[in-house]
């Protein structure tokens, strides 16, 4: 294990041994948000709160110094041990400062009996953008200000979702650890399924699934990776018929549309 990967996992080891409630936690995930955003705008602080060449207790003392009395005692704990860590570039501690408030979040989604729920809002939040073009183009548009997209996104999901999940999708307009926000989003959910000790399975039919179709689909997966397999289903009649299942990096394209191609192809090659 690398030193970043030691530093990060001392930080998670100390928020999930807290006794603390779910409201607890989600506010200092913001908090701890809001530190990675002022990371992200300032690469001097970034710089100086990794610096190898300075001790542990001198980066805590310094974040300790910027912070003041604006964190509470939750977020203010886990970012110093976090900060105290040893760090290969700076931008990892921004990573794991980004990545620590949204395990906060899991978590706090998790104590309040809320995380699949929260899971599943941020799987169809995710369908809803790409199948509307327009949307999509708007909420991952980079020369539009995050905080004017992140509103976007509360507008769309307001009452319609589990807080959680509306701060979830807030860190998925700014990017999780850079990515863009669809990829943002399929994180998010990856990363909620794993609290849950789940696999996720991304399929894709051309009609619905009945529940029993669905269960035994569910099972047959849950029996071949060993372990609980969270469906995540998408109807496109565009490809015909048959399934598209995707589970990590593994691909099965069993659609119609994929035996057309297939086809089309073999005989454009004669």
């Amino acid at each position: 294990m690398t030193l970043t990967r030691e530093s990060y996992a001392a930080a998670v080891e100390r928020l999930e041994a807290l006794d603390a409630e779910a409201a607890e936690l989600a506010g200092a995930a913001d908090e701890m948000l809001a530190v990675a955003g002022l990371l992200t705008r300032e690469p001097r602080l970034r710089r100086a709160l990794s610096d190898p060449a300075r001790s542990g207790d001198d980066r805590a003392l310094l974040f300790q110094r910027v912070a003041g009395d604006r964190l509470g005692a939750l977020a203010a704990d886990l970012l110093t041990t976090l900060v105290k860590g040893r760090w290969s570039r700076p931008a990892e501690l921004l990573d794991a400062t980004e990545r620590l408030g949204v395990d906060a979040l899991l978590l706090a989604a998790d104590k309040d009996g809320k995380l699949a729920d929260v899971e599943d809002e941020l799987f169809r939040f995710g369908a809803i953008v790409r199948g509307n073009r327009h949307l999509a183009s708007e909420l991952d548009d980079s020369t539009v200000e995050p905080g004017q997209r992140a509103e976007l996104a509360r507008l769309l999901l307001d009452g319609r979702a589990q807080a959680v999940t509306v701060r979830l999708v807030e860190v998925a307009v700014h990017g999780l650890g850079g990515r863009s926000f669809d990829a943002s989003l399929t994180r998010l959910v990856e990363l909620a399924a794993a609290r849950r000790e789940r696999e996720v399975a991304y399929i894709t039919v051309a009609s619905p699934l009945s529940d029993e179709d669905e269960r035994r689909l569910g099972d047959k997966l849950s029996e071949l990776y060993r372990r609980e397999v969270s469906l995540k289903i998408t109807v496109d009649p565009r490809i015909l018929g048959g399934m598209r299942v995707q589970v990590g990096h593994d691909l099965y394209d069993g659609t119609v549309i994929r035996r057309l191609n297939e086809t089309r192809n073999a005989l454009a090659g004669r």
